[in-house]
């Protein structure tokens, strides 16, 4: 598997973000994260997307691996990450958790996706593992 070969997320990644679109075009900005993650969740699924959500992600320590708080709001298909948020906007502690969970995982492709901003478009980051 060529990890820079990021054919499948790519074109993953493209369905997710149109099919997040149609979720804030109907939500609209300004509901609470958790609304945005079920109704993503939701739209996902209807699609024929495998899901996971709340994926929980082990911190591997001196070859230990320890459970913690930490995961992935919703995987699709076991390829890509999405870090959902609903916040006035987005910093590089955001984009460092999302980071932290594509490498964590092994996983090439994460999207950032704030879904408080009036256009969606401007609410997207990609997340790419470049280890």
């Amino acid at each position: 598997m060529d990890r820079y070969d990021l054919t499948f997320e790519n074109d993953l990644a493209t369905k997710v973000i149109g099919i997040a679109m149609e979720v804030h075009t109907q939500l609209g900005p300004g509901l609470l994260e958790n609304a945005y993650k079920q109704a993503l969740a939701y739209k996902l699924r209807n699609e024929g997307l495998s899901i996971e959500v709340e994926k929980k992600m082990p911190l591997i320590i001196d070859g230990a691996e320890l459970e913690n708080g930490y995961c992935i709001d919703i995987l699709v298909e076991s390829k890509l990450v999405l870090e959902l948020k609903a916040v006035e906007r987005t910093t590089d502690i955001h984009f460092a958790q999302t980071l932290n969970y594509v490498k964590l995982g092994k996983f090439k492709l994460g999207l950032l996706i704030n879904f408080n901003v009036p256009r969606l478009k401007l609410g997207i980051r990609r997340v790419i593992n470049t280890k």
